[in-house]
């Protein structure tokens, strides 16, 4: 796990690079879609942290000046977020809005929390850490990203990411703006697809920046506690002048109550 790399984030605590041993699992070959979560809320009527909230964060070109305008207060850090209400899974942009043409890409809006409820509804759970990034590798040893060290090997776009110049100007050379078909690129060495880009994935674990220190060798879950939940993956947000986390090794957080509009999950279950 992990890298030593100068191209990495350190306060992330991506490194050093450690040897790690997990029990054989199962994991979904793609992230949770909109169609498979519309099923689980039309099976157990749940409603999500976005929902009961009233509203989620939304990325500013998504909205029309005239809702970007009405927003809530975008964060200081990060103002291409605006807090946008009605945003949730069904309404990705807010209200108005729907999910067209879009059943078969990653649910989002969806917290940490939203995602346990319908890991346990589908008799899975959501992948440890470790698990996540055994499963991204592929089978590869020590490469940047899923596929190799090349983000566009022969020419070709393997994930969806940001192209241009972020937050302004989306390229969008992969052929997507916004998220794309769980299943849109090749799948890695494992079959899994997108493990690199469109939207973050949720695990289970609580992170910590020291964390990988503790050189736990044998199913490493997580610390015990803390306020953030590990995220993984990067998105269709990521570029790799601010952020570039869709490396393989590369891992962040939020809190579990949090969502965004490209935040989503995958599932594991025990082999």
């Amino acid at each position: 796990m992990g890298t030593d790399s100068k191209n990495g984030f350190p306060n992330d605590g991506e490194s050093p690079v450690r040897e790690v041993r997990v029990a054989p699992f199962y994991m979904d070959k793609t992230a949770v879609t909109n169609a498979q979560f519309r099923t689980f809320i039309q099976a157990t009527g749940y409603k999500t942290e976005a929902e009961n909230f009233g509203w989620s964060f939304v990325f500013r070109h998504f909205l029309p000046d005239k809702a970007a305008s009405k927003a809530l207060p975008s964060p200081q850090d990060t103002p291409w977020w605006k807090a946008v209400e009605g945003a949730q899974w069904k309404h990705p942009e807010g209200r108005g809005s729907t999910l067209r043409d879009r059943w078969n890409h990653p649910v989002m809006h969806v917290s940490w929390n939203d995602a346990i409820a319908y890991s346990q509804w589908a008799g899975k759970r959501l992948p440890t850490e470790a698990e996540w990034e055994y499963a991204a590798r592929g089978g590869l040893e020590q490469k940047v990203y899923p596929w190799g060290n090349d983000l566009t090997p022969q020419g070709k776009h393997r994930c969806n990411i940001w192209q241009g110049n972020f937050p302004d100007e989306n390229t969008a050379e992969d052929g997507y703006a916004g998220t794309a078909p769980v299943d849109a690129f090749p799948p890695n060495g494992y079959g899994l697809y997108n493990m690199a880009g469109n939207v973050w994935e949720w695990c289970s674990d609580w992170f910590n920046r020291s964390y990988p220190l503790l050189q736990i060798k044998d199913n490493p879950a997580g610390p015990g506690g803390g306020n953030e939940k590990v995220i993984r993956g990067g998105s269709y947000l990521c570029h790799r002048s601010y952020c570039n986390r869709y490396r393989v090794a590369a891992r962040t957080s939020n809190t579990p109550d949090s969502s965004t509009g490209n935040i989503g999950f995958r599932c594991v279950s025990e082999a």
